[in-house]
């Protein structure tokens, strides 16, 4: 691989677990972020069977000139609500054949991008995160909980798609396949379905304060998956009728081999990598309820739901579940 320098936009947790893989390869890596001074210079991650990547990281600044300027890859890993802004931050510092891409592109990277960058800016995004990514120290130590099999990503504007695709696949260490266009990376039922429906089911009919925080997957229900499944059915509704390719995403029951709303939730709760993640929940002197600003709600409504909700609404496709599911997720951010 020719030497590299790629600008992480962002300072999360999947920020943090790309640099530690990347610097560990010996790519150069440039920080993007609103808090440089709480960075190391020497990063670490470590994997769920104990694999370390290590490495330094070549600079970290909250200037986009400095940090964009120099960079091949741009890379996004920002929340939806964030996606808008970060591109205009570097849309002056790119280089004319930089590539920009999105950790996940079904919080709006594509949509956002159209409208902020010029139109011939080489663009990629991936469908699903690469990793289960959690942070164990700001700026210094990340945990990579799980990969996955093969990422699927869209690459616009680009001449050779498919020695992007290998570049992607060396950086992330993971197999990638092309997809036809930016729609099959930008819909997606994972998290924009797969949250929103466990949120509802959890609260949509109110709470109590619970004495402790609850667990989000490890804690699944039938009344979750059965939102799920139904939600589901609405959005690849809407695939069919917009030509996405069948089985390009696939229905949640079978991407998850199950086949009812039991064996779904006997599936998703025992998924090694889930067990531990704690619902979006805080503390008060009553006890544990929902946090409504929490990324849960703030990126999966109104950043991800909401554009299968409009696209479904554009194409006349029938989508009552995810109604009801988007405008109780919207209601209760306003109200909070």
């Amino acid at each position: 691989m020719k030497e590299l320098t790629i600008c992480i936009c962002g300072g999360g947790s999947l920020g943090l677990v790309c640099a530690g893989v990347f610097a560990s390869q010996g790519v150069k890596v440039n920080i993007l972020t609103g808090h440089p001074d709480s960075w190391s210079r020497e990063i670490s991650v470590e994997d769920m069977n104990g694999r370390r990547f290590e490495g330094s990281l070549n600079l970290v600044s909250g200037s986009a000139r400095d940090a964009v300027g120099p960079a091949d890859i741009v890379l996004l890993c920002v929340p939806g609500y964030l996606i808008e802004k970060t591109l205009v931050d570097v849309r002056p510092y790119l280089k004319s054949d930089a590539l920009v891409g999105s950790i996940v592109a079904s919080t709006g990277f594509f949509f956002e991008a159209h409208k902020v960058l010029v139109p011939v800016t080489p663009l990629f995004g991936f469908q699903r995160v690469p990793y289960i990514a959690r942070r164990k120290e700001y700026g210094r130590v990340g945990l990579l909980l799980g990969y996955k099999p093969q990422l699927n990503v869209a690459i616009e504007n680009v001449a050779d798609p498919q020695a992007v695709c290998q570049t992607l696949e060396r950086l992330f260490m993971t197999p990638v396949n092309l997809l036809n266009n930016y729609y099959e990376a930008s819909l997606t039922n994972s998290n924009p379905i797969l949250h929103t429906g466990r949120l509802y089911a959890m609260w949509g009919n109110g709470f109590e304060p619970l004495p402790e925080c609850s667990l989000f997957y490890a804690g699944w229900t039938d009344e979750a998956s059965n939102y799920l499944i139904a939600m589901d059915a609405e959005f690849q509704t809407l695939l069919k009728v917009m030509g996405i390719r069948e089985g390009i995403i696939p229905p949640l029951l079978e991407y998850y081999e199950s086949s009812d709303a039991a064996s779904l939730t006997r599936k998703i709760a025992s998924i090694p990598a889930f067990k531990s993640i704690l619902a979006p929940m805080k503390e008060t002197p009553e006890g544990w309820v929902p946090d409504f600003a929490s990324r849960y709600f703030t990126e999966d409504f109104p950043f991800g739901l909401s554009y299968i909700r409009d696209l479904a609404h554009e194409h006349g496709v029938p989508c009552p579940t995810i109604d009801r599911v988007y405008d109780w997720g919207r209601s209760v951010m306003t109200t909070d």
